[in-house]
């Protein structure tokens, strides 16, 4: 008996997110930065797709995202939709890849939808970034933005720390929630927020979609670094990561095994190799001098 063929999912959609949103259903969205893992959140059924510039970290182990560039998002992003062909791709700008001029800004948004087929891109900052925010959705290309920690300002925000925790501080984080909206955003990616000040900005959100990164469940969905769920990031492991699978360690261990196996002459065994008939080796010997 044969299983029934389970048909392929449609394209995710902005108005399939703003339904989910609508519905109270939580968005799901995860980095990724490669193929053969955008084939498998494909698989999973992961609705949206960050090719962020995390992977200057995670991918290309420098120490911070500052010395990612622009032409190895653009590498990055066309790997991961051709492996998810129908998820809610966003392209993460780079740093300073915007913040010079409204045109720069335009100009490298459009490299993603043009050169990568993204469906939208993010950028970092509150209402200083709000003109650049209002001239790419005026271009014609969907724009979300991020608040709270900010990778890319990280020495001004005096390193990788909750943000708003004050009364003050969690005031402005709002306003520039409102503002990126109003400049035309049609989401926000609280990163490190607290979770209170996180349900006032998604109350408060009007066809605005709010997501979270370590600001709690209040939010319209939930993002998560691809390396941290899966403990494949060994500098550090954040507490706003879950591990759902340690294949870091599961890795390590085939690793090892690998090395041993090769030192002990376990390996290879004769189903790992490829020889050559009997009669043709025969004459292969006759051919040498």
């Amino acid at each position: 008996m044969t299983e029934p063929t389970v048909p392929p999912r449609k394209k995710i959609t902005l108005p399939y997110l703003f339904k989910k949103v609508a519905d109270a259903s939580p968005i799901t969205w995860l980095t990724c930065y490669d193929y053969p893992t955008a084939y498998l959140q494909e698989q999973a059924g992961i609705e949206m797709i960050l090719v962020g510039d995390s992977l200057g970290m995670t991918m290309l182990g420098y120490d911070s995202t500052l010395p990612v560039t622009m032409d190895d998002m653009v590498r990055h992003a066309q790997a991961v939709r051709r492996g998810a062909p129908t998820a809610f791709v966003v392209g993460d700008m780079p740093y300073m890849t915007y913040q010079p001029s409204v045109e720069t800004a335009i100009r490298n948004a459009g490299r993603f939808m043009s050169e990568c087929g993204c469906d939208a891109i993010k950028l970092e900052g509150g209402i200083e970034q709000a003109d650049k925010i209002k001239g790419i959705v005026s271009a014609g290309i969907p724009a979300i933005g991020h608040l709270g920690l900010t990778p890319q300002s990280v020495s001004a925000l005096g390193g990788y720390r909750v943000q708003g925790k004050n009364a003050l501080l969690a005031k402005k984080i709002i306003d520039n929630a409102k503002a990126l909206e109003q400049a035309g955003a049609f989401a926000i990616l609280l990163e490190m927020v607290p979770d209170r000040v996180c349900q006032i900005i998604t109350e408060r959100a009007e066809g605005c979609i709010i997501m979270s990164l370590g600001s709690g469940p209040n939010a319209h969905g939930q993002l998560l670094i691809y390396h941290d769920m899966f403990g494949l990031y060994p500098k550090f492991k954040p507490k706003m990561a879950k591990v759902f699978g340690n294949a870091g360690e599961v890795i390590l261990n085939g690793l090892k095994n690998y090395h041993d196996e090769v030192i002990s002459k376990q390996f290879p065994q004769p189903e790992n190799w490829f020889g050559i008939p009997d009669e043709e080796f025969e004459e292969l010997k006759k051919t040498l001098s």
